[in-house]
C-alpha cells in the first residue's frame, strides 16, 4: 500500500531537516526530499555559522547541538572600522555565557541527519510525493519556488563572499572579528573550542577581485588576510579549501498559497528559510533566520484548531505576515549597512566611523541591539 503523508519538505539542509523534526513531535507523517549528492570531487565545506540563543536552545531541544569543539562559544565581538571607528560587543556585560556559537557546518549537518535516521515519523526520499502541505527549503536557488509561480525579487550587491579556513599563529580568545575596510568586509570566526587557534574566514569582496584572490598561491593569499586584519592573530597558515559566492538580498513575493483547485483535497505549498528570503552576511544572521522560520511554522500548525488542516491557507498566511514583519527589520539593518560601507568618499567615511562611536557609547541602544541579535527578546 502506497504511503501517505502529512507534509513534503523539498530540501534537506538544515533547516529542512530541524523543520521535518519539529513537525514529527506533532505525530505528523513527514516526507523529507534530500538533495542530490554532491559531485565527486567537490570541494570540502568551509563553512560555519554564527547560531544564536535561540537557534541553540532549539537546536538542543531536537538532540541536535553539535559538541564543544564544533561549536565555539563566542564571548566578545570586535568590530573595527576603517578610520578609527569600533564597536565591542561583550557577553559578561550582556549577562549571558556567550553571544553566539560559531557552528562547523559538516558538524550540524552531521548530528541532524543522524536525528531524522532515528525519527520514524519522517522517510527520506528521493523524489517529492504528493502531500497536504509541501514546504520549499531548498534553498536560494530553489527551483520548486519556480515551479509554484514565485516571484524571487532579488537585489544583488556587486560582492561576492570568499570564505575559508585558517590556522593562525595566536589563539582566537573566543572573540569573533570583523573589520569594515574599504576594499570589503573582513570576518574571523573563532573555531575548534575556547583554546583554539583556527578561524573561519568570511570576506566580501568586490566581484571583478575575486578571480584574482581565488588565483592566488595559498602564502600570497595569507599575506593580504594579515594586512587587512592588522595582524591581530598573527601570522596565518590556510587550512581549507576556498569558496566563492555572489552576495544578494532577496525576498519571495509571497511564501504560501494554495496548490488545489476549489472541489478538491486541499493541497498548498509554503517557503522556508533561504529560499523565502536572503540577507546580507555581515551580521550572521541567515540561518538564525531560517531556523526561527522553522520554529515559527511548527508553532503555527501545533496550535492550530482541530479542524484546521495543515494546508489551511489562512493559517499559512499568519506565518508569512509573522515571518514577514520580524523579517524585515534585520534586511534593512543589513542592507543600509552594506550600502554605507560600499561607499568610498571622504565624506562617507567620515560620517560612518562617527556613528561607529557614537553607537558604541549608546548604552541602552547598543544593549537593544546585541539582544536583538542574540536571540533574547
Amino acid at each position: 500500500m502506497a504511503q501517505t503523508f502529512d507534509i513534503c519538505i523539498r530540501g534537506a539542509g538544515i533547516v529542512g531537516r530541524t523543520l521535518a523534526l519539529l513537525l514529527a513531535r506533532e505525530r505528523l507523517r513527514v516526507a523529507l526530499v534530500a538533495s542530490p549528492a554532491p559531485a565527486a570531487g567537490a570541494t570540502s565545506d568551509v563553512r560555519a555559522y554564527a547560531l544564536n540563543s535561540a537557534s541553540r536552545t532549539l537546536l538542543e531541544g531536537l538532540r541536535s547541538w553539535p559538541d564543544a569543539t564544533h561549536a565555539t562559544a563566542v564571548t566578545s565581538m570586535q568590530v573595527a572600522g576603517d578610520q578609527g571607528g569600533a564597536v565591542r560587543f561583550d557577553a559578561q556585560a550582556q549577562g549571558v555565557d556567550a553571544l553566539a556559537w560559531i557552528v562547523d557546518v559538516p558538524a550540524l549537518e552531521t548530528r541532524l541527519a543522524e536525528a531524522v535516521r532515528y525519527q520514524p515519523q519522517v522517510e527520506t526520499l528521493s523524489e517529492p510525493v504528493e502531500a497536504a502541505l509541501t514546504v520549499v527549503c531548498e534553498g536560494r536557488a530553489s527551483q520548486t519556488r519556480a515551479e509554484f509561480g514565485v516571484e524571487f525579487e532579488v537585489t544583488p550587491y556587486e560582492q561576492h563572499a570568499i570564505a575559508t579556513r585558517l590556522t593562525c599563529e595566536l589563539p582566537h580568545g573566543q572573540v569573533a572579528r570583523q573589520w569594515f575596510l574599504p576594499d570589503g568586509i573582513l570576518a574571523f570566526l573563532p573555531l575548534g573550542g575556547p583554546e583554539g587557534n583556527s578561524v573561519a574566514v568570511v570576506w566580501s569582496v568586490q566581484k571583478e577581485q575575486v578571480p584574482g584572490l581565488l588565483a592566488l598561491a595559498p602564502e600570497e593569499f595569507t599575506e593580504r588576510l594579515e594586512a587587512a586584519s592588522q595582524r591581530t592573530l598573527g601570522s596565518l597558515q590556510l587550512a581549507g579549501e576556498r569558496a566563492s559566492w555572489p552576495l544578494q538580498q532577496a525576498r519571495a513575493d509571497r511564501w504560501c498559497g494554495a496548490l488545489a483547485p476549489k472541489g478538491k483535497q486541499q493541497r498548498s505549498f509554503v517557503l522556508a528559510g533561504d529560499a523565502a528570503h536572503n540577507v546580507h552576511p555581515l551580521a550572521g544572521q541567515g540561518l538564525n533566520l531560517g531556523l526561527a522560520d522553522a520554529q515559527a511554522l511548527a508553532g503555527l500548525l501545533h496550535g492550530r484548531d482541530y479542524w484546521r488542516s495543515v494546508a489551511d491557507t489562512k493559517l499559512l498566511r499568519r506565518y508569512e505576515r509573522e515571518r514577514k514583519a520580524a523579517l524585515l527589520p534585520m534586511g534593512l539593518a543589513t542592507d543600509g549597512l552594506q550600502q554605507l560601507f560600499a561607499r568610498q568618499d571622504g565624506p562617507w567615511q567620515a560620517l560612518r566611523n562617527w556613528g561607529m562611536k557614537g553607537f558604541e557609547r549608546s548604552g541602552p541602544i547598543k544593549n537593544f541591539v546585541a539582544r536583538q541579535a542574540m536571540g533574547i527578546h
